[in-house]
């Protein structure tokens, strides 16, 4: 059951009125953020290791035709996208489900 409450314009203006209905109620908030490996499903992070994990197999197919050239140009760009690609996808994890 609801009471209604009648108020003059001035005490509405200046609310001493709701000073004396409300009272704040202590509690305790707790504050925690917990990791969840399901969080590195993200399709950002799926993709970037997709294509990372892709190329590695290419690689190894071409290594086993024999295509050695090839797998010596691929083995420098590897050499140079996998550390980037690491870091990268660390921070954007970080930044993106931490913060």
């Amino acid at each position: 059951m609801r009471k209604t409450y009648f108020i003059t314009f001035r005490n509405f203006f200046h609310k001493p009125f709701f000073n004396r209905l409300t009272k704040p109620r202590p509690f305790r908030a707790y504050s925690f953020v917990p990791f969840s490996p399901l969080a590195m499903l993200d399709p950002t992070i799926l993709t970037i290791g997709g294509i990372v994990l892709g190329i590695a197999i290419i690689e190894r197919i071409l290594e086993r035709w024999g295509v050695i050239d090839l797998v010596d140009q691929f083995a420098k760009v590897m050499r140079f996208i996998l550390p980037v690609t690491f870091y990268s996808a660390l921070i954007y994890f970080f930044a993106t489900f931490i913060f």
